[in-house]
């Protein structure tokens, strides 16, 4: 893999194996998309390069490496280790990629780790003028922990992107079932959920039954699920059209509000 670092062939060469292969070669600190795979972070691309940190620059094909300055406390040691913090990892990785690819893969290592865009935003309070910390700034905005996939990531997107109200992620309902029931996000205030309907959904036996008891008792109780694939995000208009018409029928707008949503701010 790197040098000194073999594999078996048959061996799946993860981000989070990437990674150890990394360390094993150099020792340097473990950052960005490294440090985020040995952090416990999914939905990462193993194809992606290592990151590792040091002030020596030279590296070798596979490896990216930063010289850029740490404090003691965004270093820890994890699994025999040396990486970023998590809130330092999401500020690395806030301040280098574009917000669209950075919010997914914030979502994933805020569910990872549980820290808060608080955490990260105190890092970066350290380093106001870094590159790219709009960009950070910007996509904390919108990151959120509860997102369980790159799918409800983008779901959730597409909703803000839209204009709608920032919907809560993971709502847990009680008292509906002997069980827990959770919908993937939505808005308690006017009872709609959106769900985004992934593989499992549809191939689990087991899951679909309680897919169809869960959501049976939802609009038992007043809610309305909307319900996403992905073949549907191929249309995202149809997707907040839907949406927007079920929250304006259950109060969420004034007549205003709706035609500034509907038309834009700029419409005559």
């Amino acid at each position: 893999m790197f040098r000194d670092v073999y594999v078996d062939k048959n061996v799946e060469l993860t981000a989070a194996a990437k990674a150890r292969a990394a360390w094993m070669s150099t020792g340097a600190i473990l950052a960005g998309h490294s440090a985020a795979a040995v952090l416990g972070t999914k939905w990462l691309d193993a194809a992606a390069p290592a990151e590792i940190v040091r002030s020596d620059r030279h590296g070798q094909p596979g490896i990216v490496v930063h010289s850029f300055r740490l404090a003691d406390d965004e270093v820890r040691s994890f699994s025999g280790m040396r990486v970023t913090t998590a809130a330092r990892t999401a500020f690395d990785i806030g301040c280098g990629l574009p917000v669209v690819r950075s919010v997914p893969i914030l979502d994933a290592l805020l569910n990872a780790t549980r820290i808060e865009p608080a955490h990260v935003r105190a890092v970066a309070d350290r380093y106001p003028g870094a590159r790219g910390i709009r960009r950070l700034r910007a996509a904390l905005e919108v990151a959120d922990g509860g997102a369980e996939s790159p799918m409800e990531t983008r779901v959730r997107m597409l909703l803000l992107n839209a204009r709608l109200p920032r919907p809560e992620t993971q709502i847990e309902l009680w008292g509906l079932h002997t069980r827990c029931i959770r919908v993937d996000m939505g808005w308690r205030a006017w009872k709609v959920a959106v769900e985004y309907d992934g593989i499992q959904h549809w191939d689990d036996p087991a899951q679909r039954a309680w897919d169809i008891e869960r959501i049976t008792l939802l609009e038992a109780a007043g809610w309305v699920v909307i319900r996403i694939s992905a073949a549907m995000l191929g249309r995202p208009g149809a997707i907040v059209d839907r949406v927007r018409a079920k929250l304006a029928e259950r109060g969420a707008f004034g007549r205003s509000e709706l035609e500034f949503r509907t038309q834009g701010p700029h419409s005559t």
